[in-house]
C-alpha cells in the first residue's frame, strides 16, 4: 500500500467528529441522527410523542420542555409530579432523561431504573435506561435493558435500533444489522437504522447492500452528510471514483467541520490522478487537525506522483514527526530514497525503524526489497529464507468428512453461499474475484474442521522455529495468537496483486478447487502462488528472486506474514476457491 486509506483507526478524527455511527435517541426520535460522544455525554434528543391522556399536566410540560432541550426545567416539573405521585413510571423516566442529560449519572440511572421497576413493560423506559447503561459503559446491563424493552412492545422500533447502536460499537456487526433489520421492519423509514445496516453491511464488506442501504437514506433525507461520507467509502471500494468523489464533495460542502468526507474526497481524487486537487483537501484537512497523519503522508504520495521528490521527502518526514510509529510512512520515505537512487538511504530508514519495531511486518518486507537493490543478496535470502520458511502440507479430511473431496466440496459451497461474499473491494489485493469477509462466524459449518487444521499445522510450524533466535521472523514467534479466515473465489483473468499481511506473523492459504490449468506444470503458472516479488509500484531498480507454489487440491501453504505473495493471472475457464487465514499476535 503506497497511500494511507480510509478508515485506519490510528489516525485521531478530525475536530472530534464521529466518524460513521448513528447512536441511540430518545423515543419518537425522527430527525437526523445524534453522535456518540452527544449521546454518551449526556445528549439525549428527545422529541416528544403524543402524551397519553392518564398523563399529569405536568408530566407533559416536563416531556415538552426536554423535548425543547431544556433539561432543568423538564427536571424541576418531573420532580413536582413524582411529589404528587412517587411511582408514577412515565415522570421518573423523564426525570431520569433530565437528570443525565444535567450530569447527574447516577441520579438518573437511578431514576431510569425506578421507572422500570415499577412498569417493567414500558419500552421507552427501558430503551432511556438501555441508553444510560450503554453511556456508562455498563454494555451487558444494556443490552438487557433494549431487550426487555423490544419484548414489552414488539412494535417499538427504537429498542432494536440502539441495541444495533450498542452491537457495532462492540463490533458485533452480524447481530447489530439484526438488530438494524428488526427496526426497519418496524419502521421502513427510520433513517437512522437504514445507515445504521449500511455500517453494518459496509463492516460486513457486503459493499453493494451497503451502497443501497445509504441510497435509500439519503433519498429520504439527503441533509444526513455522515451517511453521505459513508456512501463515498464505499463507492471507492467498488472502484467508482467519480461517485466517491462527488458524494464527498456533497457531504463536506453541507458540513465543512465533517474532515472526514473531505478527506475521502482526496483519496478519491488520487484515485483519479488528480493529484493538484487531492493535496490541496489534503492541506486543508491538516490545517484543521494538525495530527491526521494519513493527510500528510498522501500529501507527499502525490508530490511523488507529480515528481516533486524532495518535497514528498519533506511530507513523509513531516508524517513521521506526526506519527513515529506509522509504519506506512517509513516505507514511502524508503522507497522514495529508492527513486532518488539511494539504496543505503532506503536500507538505513527500514533499519531505524526495525530497532525500535523489532520484526515489523511492512519494514521486513521492504527492508527485503532495499537489500537487492544494494547487492547485499546473501542478507536478502537469509531474511527471505523461502527454503525455511514457506511450508507446503497436505491436509486430511476432519472428521464428518469421509473423503477430502466431499470436505472440499463442502468447504466450497460454504464459502460461495456465505452472505459476506462480494466482488473485492479496492482495499484487498484480489482483482477480477470475489471476497468473503470473516469466516469463523458462526454458523461455521465445515470450516470449524479447517479452523483445527490450521491451528495445528501453525502450532507445528512454530514449534519447528528454534535456535536462531537472531533472525526478526523467528524472534516474533508469538506465545498466543488470534486466527482470521477469509475466502478468494477468482474466474478467468483473476489474480492477487503482490502484498503482505500487516497485522499477522503467519499467514496462510488452502486449495479446496482448482481448475484443470492450474494442475499443468508447463505454461506460465496460471493460478499459482509466488513469493518474493513486490508491488509494480515500488521504484526497485532489481528483481528480488522469487519461489513459485504449485497449488494442489488438499494442499495448504504456510508462510511468514512480511513475505510478498500474489496470485498469476488466471486466463482460463473454471474456478479457483481459496482459503486464505493470518495468525496474529495475541
Amino acid at each position: 500500500m503506497r497511500k494511507a486509506k480510509k478508515g485506519k483507526a490510528r489516525h485521531p478524527r478530525p475536530k472530534g467528529r464521529p466518524k460513521q455511527k448513528q447512536m441511540p435517541k430518545a423515543a419518537g426520535q425522527t430527525a437526523a441522527p445524534t453522535s456518540a460522544a452527544e449521546l454518551y455525554s449526556g445528549g439525549f434528543d428527545f422529541t416528544p410523542p403524543p402524551a397519553p391522556a392518564v398523563e399529569t399536566d405536568m408530566v407533559n410540560r416536563a416531556r415538552a420542555e426536554l423535548g425543547r432541550g431544556n433539561h432543568k426545567q423538564a427536571l424541576d416539573l418531573a420532580r413536582q409530579a413524582l411529589t404528587a405521585n412517587p411511582e408514577d413510571a412515565d415522570a421518573l423516566n423523564i426525570a431520569g432523561v433530565a437528570a443525565f442529560q444535567g450530569g447527574g449519572q447516577q441520579e438518573g440511572l437511578d431514576l431510569l431504573r425506578t421507572a422500570v421497576a415499577f412498569a417493567p413493560g414500558n419500552a421507552e423506559a427501558q430503551t432511556h435506561l438501555g441508553n444510560v447503561l450503554a453511556a456508562l459503559d455498563m454494555h451487558a446491563e444494556a443490552e438487557e435493558a433494549y431487550r426487555k424493552a423490544s419484548a414489552a412492545d414488539p412494535a417499538y422500533a427504537e429498542a432494536p435500533f440502539n441495541l444495533g447502536v450498542l452491537m457495532e460499537a462492540q463490533e458485533r456487526t452480524l447481530e447489530a444489522l439484526q438488530a438494524y433489520e428488526q427496526a426497519l421492519d418496524i419502521s421502513p423509514a427510520h433513517n437512522s437504522a437504514l445507515v445504521g445496516r449500511g455500517n453494518a453491511l459496509k463492516a460486513l464488506k457486503r459493499l453493494e447492500e451497503a451502497k443501497s442501504a445509504y441510497e435509500a437514506a439519503l433519498e429520504r433525507n439527503p441533509a444526513l452528510p455522515e451517511a453521505r461520507t459513508n456512501l463515498a467509502a464505499v463507492l471507492q471500494e467498488l472502484g467508482d471514483f467519480e461517485g466517491a468523489a462527488r458524494e464527498a464533495k456533497r457531504a463536506f460542502e453541507a458540513d465543512p467541520d465533517l474532515l472526514e468526507a473531505e478527506f475521502n474526497f482526496a483519496i478519491a481524487c488520487q484515485e483519479l490522478g488528480r493529484f493538484d486537487e487531492a493535496i490541496e483537501a489534503y492541506e486543508d484537512v491538516l490545517t484543521h487537525a494538525p495530527e491526521h497523519a494519513a493527510s500528510a503522508l498522501n500529501i507527499g504520495y502525490g508530490l511523488q506522483q507529480l515528481g516533486k521528490l524532495d518535497e514528498a521527502a519533506e511530507a513523509f518526514e513531516k508524517t513521521i514527526r506526526i506519527d513515529p510509529d506509522f509504519a506506512k510512512a517509513h516505507v514511502n520515505l524508503a522507497d522514495l530514497r529508492l527513486q532518488q537512487g539511494e539504496a543505503k538511504a532506503a536500507l538505513d530508514v527500514c533499519n531505524a525503524f526495525l530497532e525500535n519495531h523489532p520484526g515489523q511486518t511492512d519494514l521486513l518486507a521492504f527492508k527485503a526489497v532495499s537489500l537487492w537493490d544494494l547487492g547485499k543478496k546473501e542478507q536478502a535470502r537469509e531474511l527471505n529464507d523461502f527454503g525455511r520458511f514457506v511450508r507446503t502440507r497436505h491436509i486430511t479430511p476432519p472428521d464428518g468428512f469421509n473423503s477430502l473431496e466431499v470436505f472440499n466440496e463442502a468447504l466450497c459451497g460454504h464459502v460461495l453461499a456465505h452472505p459476506t461474499l462480494t466482488n473485492s473491494p479496492q482495499s484487498h489485493a484480489t482483482r477480477k474475484g470475489k471476497h468473503s469477509g470473516e469466516l469463523l462466524t458462526d454458523p461455521k459449518g465445515p470450516i470449524a474442521g479447517l479452523e483445527a487444521e490450521i491451528l495445528k499445522l501453525a502450532a507445528t510450524y512454530r514449534d519447528d522455529l528454534n535456535g536462531d533466535d537472531a533472525h526478526p521472523f523467528v524472534a516474533r514467534r508469538p506465545a498466543e495468537w488470534t486466527l482470521s479466515v477469509w475466502g478468494v473465489v477468482m474466474q478467468s483473468a483473476g489474480h492477487q496483486i503482490p502484498h503482505i499481511h500487516p497485522a499477522a506473523w503467519l499467514s496462510g492459504v488452502y486449495y479446496p478447487r482448482l481448475p484443470e490449468i492450474v494442475s499443468e506444470q508447463d505454461g506460465d503458472k496460471a493460478g499459482w502462488i509466488e513469493f518474493g516479488r513486490p508491488p509494480d509500484h515500488f521504484h526497485n531498480a532489481r528483481q528480488p528472486e522469487t519461489l513459485s507454489v504449485q497449488p494442489e487440491h488438499g494442499l495448504m501453504v504456510l508462510f511468514p506474514s512480511y513475505f510478498y505473495h500474489h496470485t498469476v493471472p488466471l486466463e482460463a475457464d473454471g474456478t479457483r476457491i481459496s482459503i486464505a487465514f493470518d495468525l496474529m499476535p495475541a
